[in-house]
């Protein structure tokens, strides 16, 4: 394998960001969340056009967060379903086995990867208690028809948006859609704090409990406005320890967060770049739509750059070369993630023809704001010349 010379994600955080990092780090007395965290999530909601946001040390943990906050809220007894994408990063799905609630995994459309909108009606019953919407790859969902198959049932919407972040609905951002959203900042996605993640709501309810869930359930994490009455409620018992709800650690660090707000004004700059290169993707592949499937849609936010063969055979004979050629590539996402061996005991019950279908005939490049001129022209020859076209 030649060395790699177009990577998933390269160096995100430039060398004059490394020292305004240093800078910090000598400078503040704390480390661990405080004003720098309060900071990013007010910034962020508004970038987000959302009323809250609570920052956590990654996009599963958001989830996490999401699915334990939902059931409490919402009453959700054990066994409860909940409907889940086969086409997704595993967090999607195991925060709702973690909550002892059921997943209901519903196939994937070959369009924007979201659900199979016809499955998704056959899977709805009369225990169904959400649906987990998944933004796949920066496609963002069908939510007018998710909305339209729900009717006036009581079922919440909840959305990961992880790898989404910046597309749009109709000049909506995906995430401001359901009761909340999850987004990540790993390294290799839109915005990175290294390690990182956000949970957004429009619900005040929904936000609290998450403030308490994100720090074991501590009472002094909700905001201060609340303290005095929490206070004479449980006179009995020290404010400093009082927990009125289970809860986890997924506190992030005021690192992450120093770094995320400094990284947040240019996201929008680095969407334009991913999506420029997405259009010019898009049109080196419709050359090839004997062989490829062209999967394009309004409002994305690119994340990566995905290709779809309709031959398993030439999908395999193509990951070759693009691994001779030093491009680096993964399957997209999980593929069918019933083919995993944490979920074998779903697989049975499920026959999932467009998850399959992905699973054996897909994979993805890297797509990021060092994706230039070069790198695009350099893929347009290798499909040149894997396809027998002539110059």
């Amino acid at each position: 394998m030649k060395k790699i010379f177009w990577p998933l994600q390269e160096n995100v955080i430039s060398s004059n960001e490394r020292k305004k990092l240093s800078n910090f780090i000598l400078n503040t007395k704390r480390f661990t969340q405080f004003t720098e965290v309060d900071k990013f999530e007010k910034a962020y909601s508004k970038w987000q056009k959302c009323k809250y946001s609570i920052y956590v040390n990654s996009g599963s943990s958001a989830n996490l967060l999401i699915v334990q906050s939902a059931k409490e809220i919402y009453n959700w007894k054990d066994g409860d379903e909940i409907i889940v994408p086969s086409l997704t990063w595993t967090t999607t799905v195991t925060p709702v086995i973690q909550s002892n609630l059921k997943p209901v995994f519903v196939d994937c459309n070959l369009k924007d990867f979201s659900f199979d909108y016809e499955d998704l009606k056959k899977k709805i019953s009369n225990k169904t208690k959400a649906i987990f919407v998944a933004h796949i790859i920066g496609f963002p969902s069908d939510i007018s028809k998710i909305k339209k198959i729900i009717k006036n049932k009581k079922i919440i919407i909840l959305e990961d948006s992880c790898e989404s972040q910046g597309a749009k609905i109709n000049q909506t951002k995906v995430g401001n859609f359901g009761i909340a959203s999850s987004f990540s900042f790993y390294w290799g996605h839109h915005l990175t704090t290294i390690e990182g993640g956000m949970v957004t709501t429009n619900d005040e309810k929904f936000y609290n409990l998450c403030l308490l869930k994100r720090s074991h359930g501590l009472a002094r994490e909700l905001p201060k406005k609340l303290h005095n009455n929490i206070k004479r409620k449980y006179a009995n018992i020290d404010f400093k320890f009082l927990f009125l709800s289970s809860g986890f650690n997924l506190r992030n660090t005021e690192i992450g967060a120093y770094l995320g707000r400094f990284q947040l004004p240019k996201v929008n700059k680095w969407i334009k770049i991913r999506n420029r290169n997405y259009r010019q993707f898009i049109e080196i592949c419709s050359k090839y739509k004997k062989h490829l499937l062209i999967n394009d849609k309004k409002g994305i936010s690119s994340f990566v750059l995905p290709f779809v063969f309709k031959n398993k055979k030439l999908k395999i004979k193509f990951q070759r070369v693009l691994n001779n050629s030093g491009i680096e590539n993964r399957p997209l996402i999980a593929g069918n993630l019933l083919e995993q061996p944490f979920l074998k005991n779903y697989k049975k019950k499920y026959k999932l023809k467009n998850a399959n279908f992905i699973h054996n005939n897909s994979m993805y490049i890297g797509n990021n704001q060092f994706v230039n001129s070069k790198k695009i022209l350099k893929l347009k020859k290798i499909l040149q010349s894997f396809f027998n076209e002539k110059n």
